[in-house]
């Protein structure tokens, strides 16, 4: 059954309070998507479900330009491969958050438009997310699988930066990028805005009962002064707090953030994780809407203690959702990469320990 956000900020799924935590298993749409014979998501999902995981997030889309191909020219096709993925999620029982356009950059260059296009209501970007968003929902709306919905990942983070012009997005023409780019590729905290209230809103006219996720990370440490003032100046926590309002627009019923510790040791401007999460539950709470930490997870340099403080600090928090970065990802296989048979499995029975510990309602 899907979740559902109610009025007050309560999290349900089929009418009871829910807690649950996830995992990313980001490629499972990519791997059929790049290779129409690969369905090794099936035995993903009943892998997950055996371990009892109850929810993934992944991309429902390409990453690259290039990876849009298949739906541009063949969309027949494109869509017997992501039904396949969507089947093996019902058959497994485990429940499925699509994210919609993962990477900020591709529908513009798919149009040979600047990336600010997100947030131009004549452009021919704004019109195909409009058409992608509509068809997603409309296909999948009766599917159990679908618990809820997601716009894309992280776009608030490259929002208003001081030094944007040093951090535009990459280019790969052999993937499908554009040669150049321009300050027209810079983005503010109003162009993401308007693009997540957008996309959320065409989800809503389509889907009027299951949650709806931005992708966002947590501001940056600085997000509030960047967008006021163009400084990396520590915001206050009142700062953090209206910033992580702000980025969650309605219809987005969620307040998102990703949860990782910086080299340093701090979250954020905070010098613990602890500390990071009362301070966004109390947000939550004020904005009535569930905090969804759509990813958080240790690197491989990390001691276990530290992943355990962290996910027992969210359980602690009493954090409604969560999902542990990354499962059955071997492009990350260094750092993050976790699955059931490789040095990190450990904290996928970290993961199922979680939760058991969670509200009996939401098992």
């Amino acid at each position: 059954m899907p979740l559902h956000v109610r009025t007050d900020g309560s999290l349900l799924r089929d009418g009871k309070p829910f807690r649950g935590y996830g995992v990313n298993f980001v490629n499972c749409f990519w791997r059929i998507l790049r290779s129409r014979d690969d369905d090794s998501f099936r035995a993903g999902f009943k892998e997950l479900a055996d371990l009892r995981i109850p929810f993934v997030r992944f991309a429902a889309c390409g990453y690259w330009p290039r990876e849009w191909s298949l739906y541009l020219q063949s969309p027949s096709d494109y869509w017997r491969r992501l039904d396949r993925v969507v089947n093996a999620a019902e058959r497994s029982e485990v429940g499925l958050i699509p994210s919609l356009f993962w990477h900020y950059p591709t529908a513009p260059d798919l149009f040979s438009e600047p990336v600010q296009s997100i947030a131009n209501p004549g452009s021919s970007t704004r019109r195909f997310l409009a058409e992608y968003t509509q068809r997603v929902v409309k296909r999948y709306l009766q599917s159990p699988a679908i618990w809820g919905w997601e716009v894309g990942n992280e776009y608030n983070l490259p929002a208003d930066l001081p030094n944007a012009s040093q951090h535009r997005p990459q280019i790969a023409t052999e993937r499908g990028t554009p040669i150049g780019r321009s300050a027209k590729d810079d983005l503010t905290h109003r162009h993401i805005r308007s693009a997540l209230t957008f996309v959320a809103n065409v989800i809503r006219q389509q889907d009027p009962e299951r949650l709806i996720s931005s992708g966002n990370a947590f501001p940056r440490p600085s997000a509030w002064n960047q967008e006021r003032h163009g400084t990396w100046s520590p915001d206050t926590e009142g700062q953090f707090a209206e910033m992580l309002a702000a980025d969650n627009p309605a219809p987005v019923d969620t307040l998102g953030g990703h949860l990782y510790q910086e080299p340093n040791g701090r979250f954020g401007n905070d010098t613990s994780a602890d500390a990071l999460l009362a301070s966004a539950m109390r947000t939550a709470s004020a904005a009535r809407k569930p905090l969804f930490i759509g990813e958080f997870g240790t690197e491989a340099v990390r001691p276990r203690q530290e992943f355990d403080a962290m996910l027992n600090g969210m359980v602690k928090a009493r954090v409604p959702l969560a999902a542990l970065w990354v499962y059955d990802f071997p492009d990350q296989d260094t750092e993050w990469n976790v699955t059931a048979r490789n040095q990190r499995s450990w904290q996928l029975h970290r993961l199922a320990d979680a939760n058991t510990r969670l509200l009996p309602s939401s098992r």
